[in-house]
């Protein structure tokens, strides 16, 4: 069903609606009546400016149909005005409407957690999964986000073996859900001293994060334990036992945090991880198809899978999904992904109305 279809059915719904209330048998019903009120009040929510959007239209039609039959000129320059203006309010009462058509995202407002993991390219993909940290920290800062590392693994020579990035603000899982999937990087990596392009890998996952009330962990199910923190190679870089690692026993899921000298602050960051991967689990044993097209998107790290490829020899990155290229990949990894973010949305509005009624 079309745009334009859904909107006529839901305005004949709204006004079977009014119909239905207005008679007196309803009227007698107090609890049909309050639940008549409800659906009446969620449609014309749709229904406003849906009207709005038609009468738009008709005004242009209208004043373009009298420009074309009127003999003095500044009057035909002014109709036209007039049609221009009542087209471009149609256009955005339409754009309106649209977003409204779509589903709302029930964790839309949720803050996120950004899972970066080196894949294919050893320690090439580890300082790969570094620069990508840095891309989202710095596109945080552009939307007034605060940023907070979780959980790392740091590599020998100042990379990731994973990281988990804590992005809280508005707007944050819409504009980032999208970064899930195999990030692609062509380059001369730090270690090569014959100066060839390598090819390496990083996956990202960005899993919505999850109140208390949203997950149950009972403590029964949990193993925690406690241990040294650890810098690049091994060395250790604290003298007590403030890392803590937790095991949810239920699910196998390990959780690490070593970011903190307390211990009690390692174990909070912790749980914050591991109620977002058991509530990332449950979404996806709830929706076998949201659980595909999620590992279709993650998938392994191999360097044939990818979603985006960073090309610094042609100073390019391209978008796969989208099929968008630009040339200013030290833009991009100076946090510059709106163009990316803004296509990425576009595509999933259209097909999200192309696949709804």
């Amino acid at each position: 069903m079309d745009v334009d279809a859904r909107l006529r059915e839901i305005e004949e719904r709204y006004e079977a609606l009014e119909a239905e209330m207005a008679s007196p048998e309803v009227a007698r019903d107090p609890e049909r009546l309050r639940r008549l009120g409800k659906d009446l009040a969620e449609l014309r929510e749709i229904v406003v400016p849906y009207r709005e959007y038609l009468k738009a239209r008709r005004q242009a039609e209208e004043a373009r149909a009298l420009a074309k039959e009127e003999a003095d000129p500044e009057m035909e320059a002014y109709l036209r005005e007039e049609a221009a203006a009542a087209e471009a309010r149609a256009a955005e009462l339409r754009a309106e409407l649209e977003e409204l058509l779509v589903p709302k995202d029930p964790y839309a407002d949720k803050d996120v957690l950004v899972v970066i993991r080196a894949g294919a390219g050893g320690e090439e993909a580890a300082l790969w999964a570094a620069d990508l940290l840095e891309l989202y920290r710095a596109y945080a800062e552009r939307h007034g986000w605060k940023t907070e590392v979780l959980s790392s693994s740091p590599s020998d020579l100042g990379g990731f073996k994973e990281v988990v990035l804590e992005v809280r603000g508005k707007g944050a899982y819409p504009r980032l859900k999208h970064e899930s999937g195999v990030h692609r990087v062509q380059r001369v990596p730090v270690t090569e001293s014959a100066g060839r392009i390598h090819t390496s890998t990083a996956t990202v996952a960005v899993l919505p994060e999850a109140e208390e009330v949203e997950v149950e962990i009972r403590p029964e199910d949990l193993e925690i334990s406690v241990f040294r923190s650890s810098g690049p190679g091994g060395q250790s870089v604290n003298t007590t036992d403030s890392a803590v690692r937790i095991v949810h026993k239920p699910t196998g899921i390990k959780v690490e945090c070593q970011e903190e000298r307390s211990q009690l602050q390692n174990r909070e960051k912790a749980m914050r991880y591991l109620r977002a991967r058991l509530l990332q689990r449950a979404r996806e044993e709830a929706a076998a198809k949201e659980a595909a097209a999620r590992r279709q998107q993650v998938g392994t790290g191999e360097r044939a899978e990818k979603i985006r490829t960073y090309n610094f020899p042609e100073n390019r990155v391209t978008d796969h999904r989208v099929k968008l290229t630009v040339h200013q990949l030290q833009d991009v990894l100076a946090g510059d992904i709106d163009v990316f973010v803004e296509a990425l949305m576009a595509a999933e509005r259209a097909a999200q109305l192309a696949g709804e009624g």
